[in-house]
């Protein structure tokens, strides 16, 4: 009645006899429930030319630009929205993908189409389970490996640990190294980028203590990859925390052959834009607003 008909939910509860309180909640549940999924048409001239123009700036085999309604909407359910569609359609048998985190991926979740996919590998590439909340890294891949009925390989430790040794340690002694080497044969990764701001996922759920997030910025951080943080032209930054994250290298992501960078805002542009030098992604999503201040920057940069 609602998607299809296009009623309105006080004539949906007239009809059903219900209150329309109901029929919110109700609908509200069927979004939740992956009943009624969202897809975007991707024929709009303007948004083919930001794609086509970010292609040619950034070398990006393939770009996509949700609609936004305007600059201050929150762009993460439309990113997330394009880069459900995309992963859906990009799936194969047998594949091996790899995926990060945060909360623009998290929101893909209700946007792909369950489905079995046989022989489907999904690897989280960045440890955090000893924190479980929406935006934990494990808990992201577990619902992806669940809607595919697909084998997950986690990394069970914390996000960041105290020291290189206990890194290694842990790779070596610990169980993970199977889950290291597994990750040199994925044919795609899915990641995302953190700005050097209070409002990143990774400052807000305290991976990163504020004297660290200052010393960073000293250092010339503009954002992060699964806690690797690096400068405006892709370098990481010499700090400890590099030789401390739990994630899978970044020279193993950016080998592998299909790399896909799922992030958007305006507070993220000077992040995406080191992601862009750090992994040359083959394939970029982003929202229409973040894409034209790309291409802007980008511009001001070369004269």
């Amino acid at each position: 009645m609602y998607y299809v008909e296009e009623m309105t939910q006080s004539a949906i509860a007239e009809a059903l006899g219900v209150g329309r309180v109901t029929v919110v909640r109700l609908l509200s549940e069927a979004r939740a429930l992956n009943e009624v999924r969202v897809s975007l048409p991707r024929d709009m001239a303007e948004l083919s030319q930001l794609e086509i123009a970010l292609q040619k700036e950034w070398r990006i085999a393939e770009a996509i630009a949700a609609p936004l309604s305007s600059p201050d909407a929150d762009p993460r359910a439309a990113i997330g929205a394009a880069a459900g569609q995309y992963l859906s359609e990009m799936l194969r048998p047998g594949m091996k993908i790899g995926l990060g985190w945060g909360k623009t991926l998290f929101n893909s979740l209700g946007f792909l189409s369950e489905k079995s996919v046989p022989g489907l590998s999904v690897v989280s590439l960045a440890g955090g389970v000893t924190h479980v909340h929406q935006a934990n890294p494990a808990e992201f891949a577990w619902q992806f490996a669940r809607l595919y009925r697909a084998d997950c390989y986690l990394i069970a430790a914390p996000a960041i640990v105290d020291s290189a040794a206990t890194k290694n340690a842990l790779i070596e002694r610990c169980g993970l190294r199977e889950v290291f080497d597994f990750a040199k044969s994925l044919h795609a990764v899915v990641v995302s980028v953190g700005p050097m701001t209070a409002q990143s996922t990774t400052n807000q759920f305290g991976f990163v203590s504020a004297a660290d997030q200052k010393a960073l910025r000293a250092r010339g951080a503009v954002g992060d990859v699964l806690f690797n943080f690096f400068d405006a032209d892709g370098r990481l930054v010499d700090h400890p925390l590099n030789e401390r994250a739990m994630s899978i290298p970044i020279k193993t992501i950016a080998a592998t052959p299909a790399r896909i960078l799922v992030a958007g805002g305006l507070d993220k542009v000077d992040a995406m834009i080191g992601a862009f030098h750090l992994l040359r992604p083959t394939v970029t999503i982003t929202d229409q607003f973040t894409a034209a201040a790309l291409l802007e920057k980008a511009t001001a940069r070369s004269a």
